[in-house]
């Protein structure tokens, strides 16, 4: 199948606003959930769940774990970090992008595909904020470099189609054009200094842009997880 045909296949799918993307829910609701759970912590121990479960580059750059241990191998952080958030702020910006980004892919690759996606892209984003401060004791929590890797996707997705179709497509092209300016922006020592993880974002990115068609192309297509929810009578 070509490139262009997978696009129009799956823009066709797009229209049938009957389909919930239950991954782009259930992945929101694990976020907030979670966040919820780092809120119900005193803030000592708050400080050492996020050190413990974030990603520390240090501990990369050493290949062991490092006080506060967790009981597991100290690379499943490269996981666990994405589902950490540090204020309602950081946690709701998040949440906004992945609704919106993740609902566009999910329903054009599917629902396990998109996980997969989603979740391989936080994983690449997160080694290259590694990889750019190998000995920083800082601990890299969040959403943002799986989100950013949607954003890459999306991108690649619409070099054919017309972004500006819909209003999820407005709103979604609304919001990358914010997210570039956002980066453009941002301080350079905020990424070593514990501010905006410039580094992950920009590697979410570039994973999310190569990634993508990979996934749509290649990848055999696999049973779509989203729930088919009958369409509503209008009055």
């Amino acid at each position: 199948m070509s490139d262009r045909r997978a696009v129009v296949r799956m823009d066709e799918l797009q229209e049938d606003r009957s389909l919930v993307p239950l991954v782009t829910v259930g992945l929101a609701l694990t976020n907030l959930v979670v966040f919820l759970f780092e809120l119900s912590l005193p803030s000592s121990a708050l400080q050492t769940f996020v050190e413990a479960w974030g990603v520390v580059p240090r501990e990369y750059a050493l290949a062991r774990d490092l006080p506060p241990s967790i009981p597991l191998p100290f690379w499943i952080t490269l996981a666990t970090s994405m589902f950490l958030h540090g204020g309602w702020a950081h946690l709701f910006g998040n949440l906004l992008y992945l609704v919106i980004f993740g609902n566009l892919l999910e329903r054009r690759l599917g629902g396990a595909r998109f996980l997969g996606f989603y979740l391989i892209c936080g994983v690449l984003a997160a080694l290259v904020q590694v990889s750019a401060h190998p000995f920083s004791d800082l601990p890299t929590v969040g959403a943002s470099g799986a989100i950013s890797g949607a954003l890459g996707g999306y991108v690649i997705l619409y070099r054919h189609g017309r972004p500006a179709a819909g209003l999820g497509q407005v709103a979604a092209l609304c919001l990358l054009m914010f997210w570039v300016l956002i980066q453009l922006l941002s301080v350079p020592a905020a990424d070593a200094d514990g501010g905006i993880a410039r580094m992950a974002h920009a590697g979410g990115f570039v994973a999310g842009a190569l990634l993508y068609p990979l996934f749509v192309n290649t990848l055999p297509q696999v049973p779509s997880l989203r729930l088919a929810v009958p369409p509503a009578q209008k009055a």
